[in-house]
């Protein structure tokens, strides 16, 4: 089964889109480097800011027919002939492809707000093309909406990025909560909460190692610490020249935190375990 990592959380600016990204690629380029023969990636924004889509591929202008938007609205029958033709190739390197968002999405919210099976319909149709690839990655807005839910009915591991901040126990035991509600409800066995990423760690201030220790004792979210991104200026050069920070700076700290996690993720990969 491939794998499919969605990134989720309901707080905005805690580097969800840097991450599904980041992922995304260092996952291509670590099944290059070590010479897997089934190497694409896939990329989804389900976000109608289109952040994930702008980075990768230095575009902002899909509209109804090209675009995650055109799969949701696609009958059920051609949805996956959609899907597939709506992918475009990212800038960044070419096994890593995207499946772009478009502002439309959130008028798609609205439209299939009432229409029966709403929630599978990326599932459904990236069923039948995840074979395709080694593994995809879903990049979603910052809050628990009906696009969001649709990625985790899509997925088989969340992963819930969150800043020092924002490390209050019960916030993120109600992240936990809502995954957990949608696998069980949605009757989705494969989902399943691979960890919580910290992003933004700035070993400066006091507060964050407070927060991060008290994470790391906490009897039930401790257990699912993944990785810890510093905080890093590099992130936000490569974003607005619209590089891949692997890219812009390999040897930034935030860099080579990222490697980690996805060396890691990769290797669970391949082994199939979780």
């Amino acid at each position: 089964m491939t794998r499919i990592f969605v990134l989720t959380n309901h707080k905005g600016g805690v580097g969800k889109s840097t991450s599904a990204t980041t992922i995304a690629f260092g996952i291509t380029s670590l099944l290059r480097h070590t010479g897997a023969t089934h190497g694409r990636v896939l990329l989804i924004d389900t976000d109608s800011q289109g952040h994930a889509t702008l980075v990768t591929t230095g575009r902002n202008d899909f509209g109804a027919e090209n675009s995650l938007y055109a799969v949701l609205s696609a009958e059920r029958a051609t949805a996956a002939q959609t899907l597939a033709q709506c992918i475009v190739p990212s800038t960044w390197d070419e096994h890593l492809h995207v499946l772009p968002a478009s502002a439309m999405l959130e008028g798609a919210e609205r439209e299939l707000m009432r229409v029966a099976g709403a929630p599978y319909r990326l599932a459904d149709p990236l069923s039948k093309i995840a074979a395709h690839y080694a593994a995809i990655v879903i990049d979603t807005r910052p809050s628990f909406s009906l696009m969001t839910e649709m990625g985790l009915i899509a997925a088989t591991d969340a992963i819930v990025p969150v800043e020092p901040r924002y490390l209050e126990t019960v916030g993120l035991m109600s992240v936990i909560s809502k995954i957990n509600d949608i696998r069980e409800g949605w009757r989705h066995p494969h989902l399943r909460i691979s960890g919580i990423l910290v992003t933004k760690m700035d070993s400066r201030i006091r507060g964050h190692h407070h927060l991060l220790n008290e994470l790391k004792t906490h009897p039930v979210l401790g257990k699912l610490l993944i990785g810890v991104i510093p905080a890093n200026e590099a992130v936000s050069y490569a974003h607005h020249s619209h590089q891949s920070l692997f890219s812009y700076d390999p040897k930034a700290p935030a860099s080579k935190a990222y490697a980690q996690l996805v060396s890691m993720l990769v290797r669970q990969m391949t082994k199939g375990g979780a």
